[in-house]
């Protein structure tokens, strides 16, 4: 999986928003496929205008529990928008999760300028689902 540094550096050297546009396309292609189980109505995220899927596994070893995601989407940008999602909350603790301003990371990358309203408020949802999950696993863990 492509890390957020590498991301974010390969969108320094973007300038034209259709190349830009063109690497989240990538990005997409770039995850982990979903079973068809995984295509499943829990796992679907509500609030969103395409279909979005977030499967999460918790893995938990002698410190904090760890979130790990995988996710889908039937349009080929927001399939790159989860693989942004995913390179900077998949595979942290619940803490990480919950200290990481996933909004304000796109933010800097000019999408507020560039996503559709029902885009951006697709995005807020995927976001709110994964702290959701952040939280009942640190009930949980605790």
């Amino acid at each position: 999986m492509t890390t957020i540094d590498e991301i974010r550096d390969n969108f320094e050297v973007l300038d034209d928003w259709d190349d830009r546009y063109r690497y989240v396309i990538e990005l997409g292609r770039t995850l982990e496929p979903l079973s068809e189980a995984e295509h499943s109505a829990a796992n679907k995220v509500q609030g969103c205008v395409s279909q979005v899927w977030l499967s999460k596994r918790i893995e938990r070893g002698n410190g904090a529990p760890v979130l790990k995601y995988l996710g889908d989407s039937d349009a080929h940008i927001v399939r790159g928008l989860v693989a942004i999602l995913l390179s900077l909350y998949s595979g942290r603790t619940p803490q990480e999760i919950l200290s990481t301003d996933a909004i304000a990371v796109f933010d800097e990358f000019g999408f507020r300028e560039h996503l559709t309203p029902q885009r951006s408020n697709g995005l807020r949802s995927m976001v709110e689902r994964i702290r959701v999950d952040a939280k009942e696993a640190l009930a949980e863990a605790s």
